[in-house]
């Protein structure tokens, strides 16, 4: 895919020829770290809940998405009309930078939404962006995250975390959320 972009984009057929640099490295990093991080905030997720651990079904990876996703703020935008959010009205042609964190956890959308819910239908979750700038790499992450949790949870049952949550340390970081190691036992 990478030596086509680069053919298009030398040949002058790309409408963009300075992004092929971009579209490679969005598909070769960005989908990487998201979904490293996607795996590892969801292990600490059921070692922090393991009573979650039965009801792991195929679909879990959407409540995984929807509970601690790998992506906080993914793109900002500008107001294009007023919009009100709350008691207040943002102007048209404002920065505006959302927390797809904060939006997954919205009360108004997904009852007891600080809660891990396995079972939770999670359909509408925005972990991947909404529209136009939905992830291309959603279904890839997704069957990346439930073989990688299926075979580990299958391989090592009785894993445990090996620190106290509080020690965790979160990356710094406003577009990507993870953490910087997750100290586990496997026996």
């Amino acid at each position: 895919m990478l030596s086509d972009l680069t053919r298009v984009s030398e040949a002058g057929d790309s409408p963009l020829p300075r992004r092929t640099g971009v579209h490679g490295f969005l598909l070769l990093v960005a989908g990487h770290e998201t979904t490293v991080n996607l795996i590892g905030n969801s292990v600490l997720a059921l070692l922090s809940d393991p009573g979650q651990m039965a009801a792991l079904l195929p679909g879990a990876v959407e409540e995984f998405l929807r509970y601690d996703g790998p992506i906080n703020i993914a793109t900002v935008r500008f107001t294009t009309a007023p919009v009100p959010v709350g008691d207040v009205e943002i102007p048209a042609g404002e920065f505006v930078m959302i927390s797809l964190l904060a939006a997954n956890r919205d009360a108004d959308r997904f009852p007891d939404p600080d809660l891990l819910d396995l079972t939770r239908p999670a359909a509408g979750h925005l972990a991947f962006g909404h529209g136009i700038h939905h992830c291309l790499g959603a279904p890839l992450a997704r069957l990346e995250a439930e073989i990688a949790l299926g075979r580990l949870l299958d391989r090592f049952p009785a894993m445990t975390l090996d620190a106290d949550p509080a020690d965790l340390r979160w990356r710094d970081s406003t577009l990507i959320h993870g953490l910087h190691g997750l100290p586990v036992r496997l026996a």
